[in-house]
């Protein structure tokens, strides 16, 4: 920590901005005067309703400065963070503890090459066609060439991946590779059915070891600090981040030079989704507000398996159950995914997601049937030890009954735009990870691509920075300050307005999509955002607070970009434009904001 002092701030003609309107970063007509850098006033009354007049003091205030801020603590996170470490302070700032992330609650693994039988260019291929004409071919190649050296400094770092006794050399043992859906190949290295814990292992026991990295656990970040939003003229650059220390109830300012989104996806948006409470698009939200291009957001992951069970909350049944022979059926036990794909049960998840909305919607069943009984009981609980005895909590033995399943909201596609080496537009600013859209994976994420792009991308864009350092900038940034706000007086307005954006996307922004039911939900998510930003600025600050102007947020963009693409590609089917359009191929959907 350091002591920074704020410069005082003049108002020439006694108009002063509000630190809300500063932070919101929403510029109007009128100058409001201020010195040294010209400044403006929204035209609404907001500025007298929460009249924050930081600009007319003099203080000191406690600053946290580092060299790099990584806001997340999964995979691409903490790579990022180890990478870095020797070349400067890194504060990884965390919303939950520093195991909670969509990483740990990766079940299927991490696909790359790593066979005789296997080659980059099957790989290459199954990404391209999974992605349904929209990767970035050239992004495809390199994360796809590099990822076998990111799996052995992986493996170097202590992650052990399950192995089999070599069938051509006995006694000898080789990685046991999985297969899932759209893979020509076994390529899928895992760790029984618990992968993305026990990469969050290995790469948490390395953290430890490393004295440069600070983890701030219960630290929720609320907006990014950014040039543009405090108003100095030139390119936008991200200084750093305002952050809810969520045990002292107080909000700390996070400065450092290079700040890294790594924030996971945005779940929780729809009403059923395989996420972790945490994945509430705060990374995207965050950017969008602070300038940075958003693209691809139409595109969400349904899962096609997550478990239908009335006590069973977001369990997800990993594509590797379909990748060892299991099989989707009606409840009447009759298999249905021939019918729509010759690949069958392992068809990529865009064609299996919506075949089950379908077979639910003809037969007005409320779940399908997921059947690997034909493999032998041992094999099964081996290979599945994590769904196994969770199914078995819930009284179902999945070595002798089919599994109920439903589709669920699982994965962005889209993100904050990037490079491969996660640099953003606004300078200062990286994003890696699912918070992320490199051009990986198009309109369909192939299964188990993602914590291949996690590992390849925060090694590219660690080079990045290391290679191309950015010097402190000697910027007069604000403290944070709650002005009039009051502690929330009725917290159920929260929780309503959560509730009904979850159900407003899951009805109208679903597996499948119709302009009416678009247009819809864009009117209602309007009305929402209104009531959510007077809440904001009336209140004090809390996550639940912050999450749920975020997924408004995210929710916005989804129906934005989804109303924009006028075809059906991979994930975002449309009935009213049911085919692909050849004119929107390799045609991102970029949004801004205005």
């Amino acid at each position: 920590m350091s002591w920074v002092r704020l410069k005082r701030c003049r108002p020439a003609s006694g108009s002063v901005l509000t630190f809300s309107e500063v932070m919101e970063g929403e510029v109007a007509e009128k100058d409001a005067g201020l010195t040294p850098t010209p400044l403006y006033r929204k035209k609404t009354q907001r500025s007298q309703r929460v009249p924050f007049l930081f600009s007319v003091f003099c203080f000191l205030t406690i600053m946290n400065q580092f060299d790099f801020i990584v806001l997340g603590s999964g995979v691409a996170g903490l790579s990022f963070a180890l990478k870095v470490a020797p070349y400067g302070r890194v504060a990884v700032i965390t919303k939950k503890d520093r195991a909670e992330s969509n990483t740990n609650y990766a079940q299927g693994g991490i696909a790359a090459v790593t066979s005789k039988e296997d080659s980059f260019e099957f790989h290459l291929r199954d990404t391209l066609q999974a992605g349904a004409g929209l990767c970035k071919e050239e992004v495809v190649r390199t994360i796809v060439e590099e990822g076998p050296s990111r799996i052995a400094e992986l493996i170097r770092l202590g992650m052990q991946f399950t192995e089999r006794e070599a069938p051509e050399t006995p006694g000898a043992h080789e990685l046991d590779l999985g297969r899932e859906g759209g893979h020509s190949k076994r390529r899928i290295l895992h760790a029984k059915d618990i992968t993305g814990r026990e990469v969050e292992r290995a790469l948490l026991a390395a953290v430890a070891r490393q004295k440069q990295i600070e983890i701030f656990e219960n630290h929720f970040a609320i907006d990014l600090i950014t040039t543009q939003k405090l108003g100095y003229v030139g390119d936008n650059r991200c200084l750093g981040v305002y952050a809810l220390n969520k045990a002292e109830r107080r909000v700390e300012t996070f400065v450092a030079p290079v700040t890294l989104l790594a924030t996971g996806g945005c779940g929780k948006v729809y009403l059923y989704t395989t996420n972790p409470d945490i994945a509430t698009g705060d990374g995207v939200a965050m950017a969008y507000r602070a300038g940075a291009a958003v693209a691809n957001m139409e595109f969400i992951q349904f899962h096609p398996t997550c478990l239908y069970h009335p006590a069973a909350k977001s369990f997800l049944i990993s594509e590797a159950v379909r990748g060892e022979g299991a099989e989707l059926k009606t409840l009447e036990g009759v298999p249905f995914m021939d019918h729509y794909h010759p690949l069958k049960s392992l068809a990529p998840r865009d064609i299996v997601a919506r075949a089950i909305d379908t077979e639910m919607k003809r037969s007005g069943a409320d779940c399908v049937l997921l059947d690997i009984t034909h493999r032998p009981a041992r094999f099964i609980i081996d290979r599945f030890p994590n769904i196994y005895e969770t199914c078995l909590r819930f009284g179902l033995d999945i070595t002798k009954e089919p599994i109920p399943v439903v589709p669920a909201a699982h994965y962005q596609c889209g993100g904050v735009l990037t490079n491969v080496d996660g640099e953003t537009d606004t300078k200062g600013l990286y994003a890696v990870g699912e918070v992320a859209c490199t051009g990986l994976h198009g309109a369909n994420r192939l299964a188990s691509n993602s914590l291949l792009e996690a590992l390849v991308c925060a090694h590219r864009a660690a080079q990045r920075v290391i290679e191309h350092r950015v010097e402190p900038a000697s910027f007069d940034i604000p403290v944070w300050q709650p002005g009039h706000a009051q502690d929330p007086d009725e917290l159920v307005v929260v929780s309503h307005n959560w509730d009904e954006i979850r159900r407003c996307m899951w009805d109208y922004v679903g597996i499948v999509r119709t302009n009416k039911r678009l247009r819809r939900a864009e009117k209602r998510i309007a009305n929402l955002q209104a009531e959510i930003q007077e809440y904001y600025w009336d209140f004090i600050v809390t996550s639940d607070l912050v999450e749920l102007r975020n997924i408004a947020t995210v929710a916005e963009l989804i129906v934005a970009s989804a109303l924009r693409r006028l075809e059906s590609r991979g994930l975002n089917y449309n009935l009213d434009y049911p085919a692909a359009d050849p004119a929107w191929a390799q045609r991102d959907t970029v949004v801004r904001r205005r």
